[in-house]
């Protein structure tokens, strides 16, 4: 079920945004931050993600202007991931998308008793992936 709802997540999402799903994580993660900055390291925690896998996302994100890099003055190994004005718009345009498509295929399926279980299952597994 998850390989197949992320593969039709991505789908429509790059169909009706021209982003993925990974973009879409990566605009997300910066746009709740209130500077829309975030250091790489921290970004590939917040992500769960190798920093090899980001930092070569991150390039191709840059090259379509939807992120741009810049140096920590406070450290000057470290370096910001930063939302630009192009990040801001695609994710503005594509979220009410994808919010609608996760609904449709996801909680208009099933029933709230069914929803509530699914939350407690998801607190479970994760509250044992947190002790790992």
């Amino acid at each position: 079920m998850q390989s197949r709802l992320q593969a039709e997540l991505h789908r429509r999402l790059q169909a009706e945004s021209g982003l993925s799903i990974s973009d879409f994580d990566v605009l997300v993660a910066l746009t709740d931050r209130p500077d829309e900055r975030c250091r790489v390291m921290e970004l590939a925690t917040t992500l769960d993600w190798e920093k090899s896998r980001l930092s070569h996302h991150l390039a191709r994100m840059q090259k379509r202007g939807l992120v741009t890099r810049e140096d920590c003055d406070d450290d000057g190994r470290g370096n910001y991931v930063v939302l630009t004005d192009a990040g801001r718009d695609a994710i503005v345009a594509a979220a009410p998308g994808h919010v609608e498509t996760v609904r449709e295929l996801v909680f208009d399926a099933v029933g709230e008793d069914d929803v509530d279980a699914m939350a407690r299952i998801a607190d479970a597994v994760l509250d044992r992936l947190a002790t790992r």
